[in-house]
């Protein structure tokens, strides 16, 4: 693989001359600056797929360049030149990202080789991203699933903020998914290579809660036989997620705010603070804001929380995501069950559609994973479904009687419809089409069109 653009920055005019004429007889595009200022202005102007950098130079030297090139142009690979290599410099180059080195006097094959692999591993990058969009456009974001316009505005606004490390406080019902947006955004994001902490602030006890947080040192309290770093600590680098924030007690309210003030914490029973580099994410499903004016929450720790918020729509609010989410569901239990090829019978995806779901995404898992266990066969009809979804379904008819924010298909809806009503019908007329005809208060003509347009009866007259 040849052909790509590199940059060749050395003080040394021959080395350049001696690189250009080299590298463009092996198909290369060259372009060469004698120092390290020169070189940013030419990655300015334009792309580069490799620099190929000095690493002792006047001015800027190639270390300078390769942490600038890193910052202001990730995707591009950097490849260092050096006379004198040692192992605390070749480490440091490989620390600061470069993605290989050569020692002066260098073999040009060896150059050739390395420069090859640099491009082969942008190229993966770049396919890797590309493909990852592709799936994020088609499916989700990460582990979520939905393509739904409100889950595409949540996607955008995630994909803004991951690789910065900003504040995020994640709001929505129970069952949303907050979780899963915060650990998105992690594994998405610039630290998803550091450890994600999370910890429910309602599941600990409130004399328990900051030793979690901050960790604590041998003999600070009965029960302390060796020192704990505590969640912040040992999230160094990463993100502490705080799950349902607005039970977290006004005490501790407190000390976390300092801690993401000053970037510190420190141990319960210790004499030293310890620095600590964490972005943090919280989540809610209770409105903060009522909860400071009821004195429950600290104001300034809401304003430090809420730096970008992200809302997740519940489930009502975005019906057409309910396809995918069955899909991966199903998926999902079919394997774990060891049930292959199960799939929802029609009349079943009508009754799911027609719920309100309260509890949100993590009821309808709970609900496809009981189906996929009940069911006989390998279709899960609507007996399998919970009790008060098949008793909503038959006095609401199965049919959703509000439009949410996604819409719906009118036409298909009243279609199901109206197959629901003719079948049941002519069940009910024991298969005699004239008194189904009657129930349904319409004439035999008029019957017989109906059920030709959905194709429950060939064209042309049958006798009864």
């Amino acid at each position: 693989m040849s052909g790509g653009r590199v940059l060749v920055i050395d003080d040394d005019l021959s080395l350049r001359q001696f690189l250009k004429n080299m590298l463009r007889r092996a198909g290369y595009e060259i372009e060469t600056a004698a120092g390290g200022e020169e070189g940013l202005a030419i990655l300015a102007a334009s792309s580069v797929d490799v620099v190929v950098t000095d690493l002792t130079m006047e001015g800027m030297d190639g270390m300078a360049v390769l942490k600038s090139v890193r910052q202001r142009w990730p995707a591009t690979e950097v490849v260092m030149i050096t006379a004198h290599a040692t192992a605390e410099n070749a480490v440091e180059a490989m620390k600061q990202g470069a993605h290989d080195y050569v020692v002066k006097p260098f073999n040009v094959d060896q150059l050739k080789v390395i420069l090859q692999k640099a491009l082969e591993k942008k190229a993966m990058r770049e396919e890797n991203l590309t493909l990852r969009e592709a799936l994020k456009d088609r499916f989700g974001y990460g582990s979520m699933v939905g393509r739904s316009e409100a889950m595409q505005r949540v996607y955008d606004l995630m994909d803004r903020v991951k690789d910065t490390p900003v504040t995020v406080l994640i709001t929505g019902e129970s069952g949303t998914g907050k979780e899963l947006v915060a650990r998105a955004m992690h594994y998405e994001g610039a630290r998803q290579s550091k450890p994600f902490r999370s910890i429910n602030c309602g599941a600990i006890p409130e004399n328990l809660i900051e030793s979690e947080l901050f960790g604590y040192k041998k003999g600070a309290f009965t029960g302390a036989v060796r020192d704990s770093l505590g969640l912040f600590a040992s999230a160094q680098g990463g993100t502490v997620f705080l799950d349902e924030v607005g039970e977290m007690p006004l005490s501790t309210q407190v000390k976390v705010l300092r801690a993401i003030q000053e970037r510190k914490v420190k141990p319960i029973g210790g004499f030293e603070e310890v620095p600590v580099d964490v972005r943090i994410v919280a989540a809610t499903n209770r409105d903060l804001q009522a909860e400071v004016r009821a004195g429950r929450f600290r104001e300034d720790l809401y304003y430090r929380l809420k730096v970008i918020t992200v809302e997740l729509p519940p489930l009502r609010a975005r019906l057409s995501d309910l396809r995918p989410l069955t899909d991966h569901f199903l998926t999902m239990y079919a394997e774990q069950f060891a049930k292959p090829g199960v799939v929802l019978d029609d009349s079943t995806l009508v009754e799911l559609a027609a719920w309100s779901w309260p509890g949100n995404v993590r009821e309808l898992e709970n609900v496809i994973q009981r189906g996929v266990a009940l069911c006989r066969g390998t279709v899960i009809l609507p007996d399998c479904l919970p009790p008060e979804i098949q008793a909503a379904a038959d006095v609401g008819g199965g049919f959703p009687t509000e439009v949410g924010g996604d819409g719906l298909d009118l036409e298909r809806t009243l279609e199901r419809y109206e197959r629901q009503l003719l079948e049941s019908a002519l069940a009910s007329a024991g298969g005699i089409k004239t008194e189904a005809a009657r129930l349904l208060g319409i004439s035999f003509r008029s019957l017989r069109y109906r059920l030709q347009k959905i194709g429950l009866e060939d064209e042309g007259p049958r006798p009864n």
